[in-house]
């Protein structure tokens, strides 16, 4: 059997495949943050699908924390348990399922305000200047996303991803471009705390992933060396898994093409005993398969494919002969 098609263990998570469905924002909730019939469907779908891990959307631990005043949050009881019900859906179909902790940081575009960031500096003109966080306003930060965790644990996720990608708050925390005058070490203070607080209340036995720009696609940018020491600090904080993306920080974008994003999971392959998830407009079987046949990444995500076929997996699996990959109900077509 082709190894793609095979289970892979982190903790006391077993999913059936490499496959992952990588958080993408639906901005489909209303402005109560509350999950509704449209995430439902989307996640399931995806579970029927067979996909191995299915990561919920970018989820805000606060209110001005979102991206949008669309997005999903996870700061109450409400929202726990509206997305309770999609967890539990989900699983029982065979899926094991995952959130993703966010805050947009000075990326956000929500109407509550002020906006945090570790700088004073909007992000583009259509951004609003944030309020600048100082060191001793990290705990605010860290509470939101422990507070967070506890609501995720409750809501029976399998796993917790926490969002240091993309150039929001912990992303830009992270990179030198928002804070030039200071070392890495100084830089991942923020994320440092956040990881700690969720830790206190997130189980050991259950996987903790951080997803990560690897580069800022800048020579200003993160360095290779960066991404090195980035995710031994990580291994040595206790994350399990990295599921590793690219840019955002500023507007310069990716130099993209099919797989664009593998080398960086590579690198930390190189260097560290850590799973990773690899991923980057991939879009065939033979791409996705060859990731994980040659050890370039233990996982891959698949984003824009799966939202065109949710059944990428059944199709997969029939290229392979792997009758039990395909739903019996499905299995005449």
């Amino acid at each position: 059997m082709k190894k793609i098609l095979t289970p892979f263990v982190i903790k006391d998570m077993e999913l059936k495949n490499r496959i992952v469905m990588p958080p993408m924002c639906m901005y489909s909730a209303k402005e109560d943050g509350l999950a509704n019939p449209w995430h439902y469907s989307h996640y399931t779908t995806r579970a029927v699908g067979n996909v191995g891990l299915i990561i919920v959307e970018a989820t805000a631990v606060s209110p001005e924390g979102r991206i949008t005043d669309n997005d999903l949050g996870i700061w109450n009881d409400d929202q726990r348990d509206r997305l309770a019900a999609i967890v539990q859906a989900v699983q029982q179909l065979g899926s094991k399922i995952g959130i993703q902790l966010q805050h947009a940081g000075r990326k956000s575009q929500s109407a509550v305000l002020p906006h945090y960031s570790v700088s004073d500096q909007a992000f583009n003109r259509e951004y609003i200047a944030p309020q600048k966080l100082k060191q001793e306003d990290y705990p605010m930060i860290a509470d939101a996303f422990q507070q967070a965790a506890k609501r995720a644990l409750e809501a029976g996720f399998d796993l917790i991803e926490i969002h240091g990608a993309h150039g929001y708050l912990l992303s830009e925390a992270i990179s030198p471009l928002t804070r030039p005058e200071l070392v890495l070490s100084e830089r991942l203070k923020l994320l440092d705390q956040v990881i700690q607080a969720v830790k206190q209340v997130w189980p050991e036995q259950k996987p903790l992933q951080v997803r990560i720009s690897a580069s800022d696609w800048r020579d200003d940018g993160l360095s290779q060396t960066d991404l090195i020491q980035l995710a031994k600090h990580l291994k040595d904080l206790g994350v399990d898994s990295i599921n590793v993306s690219s840019g955002g920080v500023s507007e310069t974008a990716p130099r993209a093409f099919p797989g664009y994003q593998v080398p960086f999971s590579e690198i930390i392959k190189q260097h560290i005993d850590m799973a990773t998830i690899a991923g980057g407009l991939i879009n065939s079987i033979d791409m996705a398969t060859e990731i994980i046949e040659n050890r370039r990444a233990d996982m891959v995500f698949l984003g824009r494919e799966l939202l065109r076929n949710p059944y990428f997996v059944h199709q997969l699996a029939r290229r392979f002969d792997v009758d039990d990959m395909v739903p019996t109900q499905y299995r005449r077509a």
